[in-house]
């Protein structure tokens, strides 16, 4: 049987970059809060990827689709080589498609209702989240919905959070603040029972707060060995 793969084109052979930036901070910070959230979550995990603004190979004489955020389970999330990754070339990853796919929509409408759905739903992608929290009414749309491959077409999934079974995970939005900013709505993980997973500022203030408790016993055992005449600080 004739081998294809030696001839495919790497990543080193296609382009990695279109050299246009992100059209606003929420396509960047979004995508990058859950990766955060998920390598908390998943720390000693290593079966899994997940891209941020990284261009996606699913078929080498097609260019590159380029969504905000992927997931890919089955796949190493380091290299054996130690080399990172310039774009996902599912043809060097196994095969192994994306099974979830984010798009966030900005002031520029970018096709993610119809273009970018037709080619994902085509690619396989499972389920396909478009976070529009700021253009949802010019669109027609709301703010966070979440399609679910079923025979072959996109079904919308109308709970928040959409529990997703092949991924272990749940993807859903609510208010948040994030890097200390004003309250918004934000994309968070959730676990089957619907509870959101922590975010590194809920570790932090957890830790603060654990240490601040730690500190007042200290301080309270102090003050109890003085009342009996002992002087907690004498060596």
């Amino acid at each position: 049987m004739f081998n294809r793969l030696p001839s495919l084109p790497t990543e080193f052979d296609l382009p990695y970059t279109d050299d246009q930036p992100v059209d606003n901070e929420l396509q960047w910070l979004a995508p990058h809060l859950l990766r955060a959230i998920l390598l908390l979550a998943w720390g000693e995990r290593y079966d899994w990827f997940m891209g941020v603004n990284l261009g996606v190979y699913y078929d080498p004489d097609l260019p590159a689709i380029g969504p905000d955020a992927f997931l890919s389970l089955g796949v190493p999330r380091f290299r054996d080589n130690g080399q990172l990754r310039l774009s996902y070339l599912v043809w060097q990853e196994n095969n192994v498609m994306p099974q979830w796919v984010l798009e966030i929509v900005s002031k520029k409408p970018g096709g993610e209702y119809d273009e970018k759905m037709t080619i994902y739903r085509d690619m396989g992608v499972l389920y396909y989240v478009i976070f529009n929290p700021d253009y949802w009414q010019r669109d027609g749309h709301e703010p966070f919905e979440v399609y679910q491959l079923q025979d072959g077409q996109y079904v919308r999934q109308l709970q928040n959070p959409v529990w997703m079974p092949e991924i272990n995970l749940g993807i859903g939005m609510e208010m948040g603040s994030h890097e200390g900013g004003q309250l918004r709505q934000w994309l968070y993980w959730y676990d089957q029972q619907g509870q959101r997973l922590p975010a590194p500022e809920n570790v932090i203030e957890t830790e603060r707060q654990r240490a601040e408790q730690a500190e007042q016993q200290i301080q309270e055992l102090k003050e109890l060995l003085r009342s009996r005449g002992i002087n907690p600080d004498q060596r």
